[in-house]
């Protein structure tokens, strides 16, 4: 894993990982990451954030 491509480390010190990370591995861990790629997790209105 690559620094700033597969992850990053986030101002409380925990590691992040990136939606290219998440493409590479292939599929969905169902977890809620921050950057998950296949919308696990998302509301319609995380989707649409005019609405808010």
């Amino acid at each position: 894993m690559k620094e700033g491509e597969d992850y990053y480390i986030n101002e409380n010190g925990l590691w992040v990982l990136t939606e290219a990370y998440h493409l590479k591995r292939g599929y969905c861990c169902e977890n809620g990451c921050k950057h998950c790629p296949y919308g696990y997790g998302k509301t319609q209105d995380d989707a649409n954030p005019e609405k808010k």
